[in-house]
């Protein structure tokens, strides 16, 4: 395979996806002894699990790292636009020859056999990281937390797990007490593991987990807390106080996962310049991120136009309270989700802060939920709906009657990768 683009190795590796997903280690652990086990050799690492709030930690705690001066790894997923997103290499987007070398080496040391593209590629993302100098890694869990391709570092540095709610019931179960289980696998023997806020179902689980393990809790509103005060962000635990800027992420639940960052970098002792950097630096595309240059920005000069790729209930309430307090603006959806997701539980918030909402299927992508069917759960929910071929299409619509309007792309990370590339 040697001379062949990440691009083309990818699609290779997904030919070798199982017909039908069951969540195990089984074949990551098959794949990693024949790499010679680089989660072995990979600097101390930073777990991270939970339905919300994972990637927004996440770039809290490497923009707090990396402002102490640290060099960070980073692993996360889906990637938006280029799959390279997801693999940080101290502190830098892989290259593409790095990527196609570890690509290269574990499909042939994968032997043809049977393995999920995310199990493969996370392998991948190991073996560069084992390889490259860095001070810390931070790993995100793709899906659940017990039997997901992250979940084979023996003794990380610390734990993470944000905001449990209901997705991925098929994988993870039906209950949040079921979900939580799955989550609160990262929790290792002896290993602190930082708690954001929870239901009280999700907790009781995570508690148990950690008590069985005898693995020290930082729990949200028990051992560390957060809170906005005239206009700052005021975090609070056992070794004192801190008063900083509100986090340059938009929203209130931002203010949790500045919180769940904090509690981190607190433990890893990492000073002022962590905890500034962590709530004024950190970046992370695709939530509430303000489109200001690119073809659809041209075609709307006037409007106000918005990109958040949030798709779950929670996601769903979190963005209507980000739209509650921006200054009050005729406001319209254009809204492309996918059909494994709950769209009435994502639009009723939305529903109360939005005007209109344009539905669209998202391009390219097999599992997208039909416009039509985007409109109906919309109108069921008493948001006025409208169907469109694009994006492009929606906008020139919604700025033909409302030049000034302020609209929001939403419902889904794929969607939003669409619109990132072809924005950019």
């Amino acid at each position: 395979m040697t001379g062949q683009t990440s691009d083309v190795i990818l699609d290779q590796m997904m030919a070798l996806h199982p017909k039908i997903i069951d969540l195990t280690l089984d074949r990551v652990w098959r794949l990693l002894a024949a790499l010679d086990n680089p989660q072995l050799k990979l600097p101390p690492v930073i777990h991270i699990a939970g339905t919300n709030g994972k990637g927004s930690t996440q770039a809290m705690i490497r923009a707090g790292l990396e402002g102490a001066g640290n060099t960070t790894h980073a692993y996360t997923s889906p990637h938006l636009a280029r799959f390279h997103e997801r693999i940080r290499l101290a502190g830098e987007l892989i290259s593409e020859p790095e990527l196609t070398a570890v690509l290269d080496e574990c499909y042939a040391a994968n032997g043809g056999e049977n393995i999920t593209y995310f199990e493969i590629t996370t392998c991948a993302a190991l073996l560069a990281f084992a390889r490259t100098r860095a001070d810390y890694t931070l790993l995100e869990v793709g899906l659940g937390g017990r039997l997901d391709a992250t979940n084979v570092i023996e003794q990380p540095a610390v734990t993470v797990i944000t905001p449990v709610s209901v997705d991925h019931e098929q994988f993870l179960g039906n209950t949040l007490g079921k979900i939580a289980a799955e989550k609160a696998g990262i929790i290792k023997p002896g290993v602190p593991c930082i708690v954001g806020p929870q239901e009280d179902e999700a907790l009781d689980v995570i508690e148990y987990t950690a008590a069985r393990l005898g693995a020290p809790l930082l729990v949200h509103g028990q051992h560390w807390h957060v809170h906005e005060e005239n206009g700052r962000l005021v975090y609070q635990d056992e070794t004192g106080l801190r008063d900083l800027p509100l986090p340059n992420l938009l929203g209130a639940h931002q203010i949790q996962n500045a919180g769940a960052a904090l509690a981190v970098l607190r433990h890893l002792q990492m000073g002022d310049a962590a905890y500034e950097a962590a709530v004024t630096k950190a970046e992370w595309p695709a939530r509430m991120q303000r489109l200001k240059t690119g073809p659809l920005t041209e075609l709307a000069p006037q409007a106000e136009l918005w990109l958040d790729g949030g798709h779950n209930a929670a996601a769903g309430k979190a963005l209507a309270d980000v739209l509650a307090k921006l200054p009050q603006q005729p406001t319209h959806l254009i809204c492309g989700m996918l059909n494994t997701k709950d769209v009435t539980g994502y639009l009723t918030p939305l529903a109360t802060q939005a005007d209109t909402l344009t539905a669209v299927s998202i391009p390219g992508e097999a599992n997208t939920l039909s416009a039509d069917d985007t409109a109906t759960a919309a109108t069921k929910v008493n948001l006025p709906a409208t169907i469109a071929d694009s994006v492009a299409e929606a906008l020139r619509a919604i700025v033909d009657k409302d030049p000034q309007a302020r609209v929001l792309i939403c419902g889904s990370l794929y969607l939003a990768g669409n619109i990132l590339r072809e924005n950019g």
